[in-house]
């Protein structure tokens, strides 16, 4: 019987080191992947399941494809630039279409020269308390600084419904008008010196020095009371729903816009610049 001594030793051979989860894959992936990888192969061993490992590979893949073409893709995006031709040349860049509106001035008052390049009709309500602002800070402005180049022209568009006073003095300041005394009459109701009505007519018509008797008289028979609606139906069908409205050569603009406004606008119109 041979002693278990001397049995001969079977050698084993080598063999490769037992690869983890992810294999020799790993060498080849950035530094940051291979440590999460290395932390979930640590995880493994600690008795997970390979579908919830793999799930969280998955997730770790795909955003790291996301960072990685923003970091491509992203920065070289270039911004949007005018269309090109198929000539390879620039395009202009459209000019915005501005709609012009015409509108009539009828018989009705204006001041500034007849020839006068800009041409703004207003619509609007002495009892307005915007119009009457705008009247204060901006009207005389534009005479002033534009005085060959400005004519205003002054349309009724009494808002009957909250002003019952806007229609009456619309026609108090026509009949100023038959002696020559429109503007004179239309700055004194704009002045909001006297509440409006009958008796501030006929005071204001007094300190104007008006034939008297025959201001009482157009005052009384409401002489232009269908002048004046007709310049409010004339309005309704331009579309115009609120005072003041103006028409800078046929341009609209609503509402007690400032002095620095109207500027511009002008400005732009004298220059050509506007299609």
């Amino acid at each position: 019987m041979k002693s278990r001594l001397n049995r001969p030793t079977r050698k084993i051979k080598n063999k490769p080191p037992k690869q983890g989860l992810f294999g020799s894959t790993a060498a080849h992936l950035p530094t940051g992947l291979q440590d999460q990888l290395s932390e979930l192969a640590s995880v493994q061993s600690s008795g997970f399941q390979r579908p919830l490992i793999y799930s969280i590979l998955l997730v770790c893949v795909f955003v790291l494809g996301m960072v990685s073409g923003f970091l491509i893709w992203g920065k070289n995006t270039p911004a949007a630039a005018n269309p090109v031709a198929d000539n390879g040349q620039t395009l202009p860049t459209p000019v915005q279409q501005v709609t012009r509106v015409a509108v009539e001035e009828g018989d009705n008052p204006s001041i500034g020269p007849a020839d006068a390049p800009i041409t703004v009709i207003e619509f609007s309500d002495y009892q307005c308390p915007y119009c009457q602002k705008w009247e204060s800070q901006v009207f005389q402005r534009l005479l002033d600084e534009y005085p060959t180049q400005v004519r205003i022209v002054y349309r009724d568009f009494p808002l009957n419904g909250i002003h019952p006073e806007a229609a009456p003095s619309a026609n108090a300041a026509n009949c100023a008008g038959e002696q020559d005394a429109y503007w004179q009459y239309h700055d004194k109701l704009f002045s909001y010196e006297l509440n409006l009505g009958k008796d501030a007519y006929l005071q204001y018509a007094r300190e104007l020095k008006l034939d008297m008797t025959a201001f009482t008289a157009c005052l009384e028979s409401d002489r232009y009371a269908a002048e004046v609606t007709a310049d409010l139906e004339y309005a309704v069908s331009l579309g115009v729903q609120s005072t003041p409205t103006f028409f800078i050569n046929g341009l609209y603009m609503v509402g007690a816009q400032p002095y620095d406004t109207f500027k511009k606008l002008i400005d732009q119109e004298l220059a050509g610049e506007i299609p």
